[in-house]
């Protein structure tokens, strides 16, 4: 069966039914994300050594495309999910990778700090979205993070989330990390707040401190900034304007910021 064929059965049979009592009473579509992993869904950008569906952003967009028209929460859910996996599918491990393509495991983005960065409004919201606040501390095999982030989508119902911190040693960039969300110390506040569309369970996410292991740094010391300009902020704002939320200004604040620490050169955020 095609991912095509898949979703549209999802949408007709679990979300279309439920899309309207999402909206209305804010509840978490869990159904709904149940199904999408079962079908493979989740795990439709996951390489296909690991059990996923071996597809990239097109296939991304119209999966965000078509979900939107139906349930602007899941859709929400998508978007974060999605972009969270383009990081992982770099730098995550194999164990990581198989359980996203098996659909048990929903990962978001915890990655903004401020309501501006969060909203990605303004040329210098990305800039900012490059300097975060989050502070890591090593201590012999585990690294505390400490710090709160705002707007996170999934707030309390994903699995995992890619968070960023400013680097452990490195001079400059920043640090991402695969933080389990089941981790002790790591708050969800039990309303959500208004951001997002209701019942995509957005709100603010604490670490005071969270506990994780060193190897759950995605990539390298500092090297996050990278990855976020070149992976995190082109599929975040491709997804966003398939689900018709406004795409923001140009990257170019952001990719200044980055010209001097990467050898790649300038990136086109199309």
């Amino acid at each position: 069966m095609s991912y095509r064929t898949a979703l549209s059965e999802i949408l007709t049979g679990v979300v279309g039914p439920v899309a309207e009592a999402t909206a209305v009473q804010g509840r978490f579509p869990r159904g709904a994300v149940t199904a999408l992993g079962g079908a493979g869904l989740l795990g439709l950008t996951v390489s296909t050594e690991f059990g996923g569906g071996g597809r990239g952003l097109p296939e991304a967009v119209d999966v965000v495309a078509r979900t939107a028209r139906v349930c602007p929460a899941t859709a929400a859910v998508l978007q974060s999910h999605y972009a969270a996996v383009a990081v992982i599918e770099v730098h995550g491990g194999p164990w990581l990778r198989a359980e996203i393509a098996a659909g048990r495991h929903l990962a978001g983005l915890a990655l903004a700090e401020t309501e501006e960065e969060a909203a990605l409004d303004g040329p210098a919201a990305e800039t900012q979205l490059l300097v975060p606040r989050s502070a890591a501390t090593r201590s012999g095999d585990v690294v505390a993070l400490r710090g709160r982030k705002q707007r996170v989508v999934a707030a309390g119902e994903a699995d995992l989330y890619v968070w960023s911190s400013r680097p452990l040693a490195a001079a400059d960039g920043l640090t991402l990390w695969a933080v389990p969300a089941h981790a002790p110390d790591l708050f969800v506040p039990a309303r959500p707040g208004a951001a997002g569309p209701r019942g995509s369970g957005t709100s603010t996410v604490f670490a005071d401190p969270v506990l994780v292991p060193a190897e759950a740094m995605l990539g390298t010391d500092g090297g996050g900034l990278d990855t976020v300009l070149r992976t995190v902020l082109p599929w975040l704002l491709e997804l966003r304007a398939a689900a018709g939320t406004r795409r923001p200004p140009a990257l170019d604040p952001a990719l200044d910021l980055a010209g001097a620490r990467s050898p790649a050169g300038s990136l086109a955020a199309s």
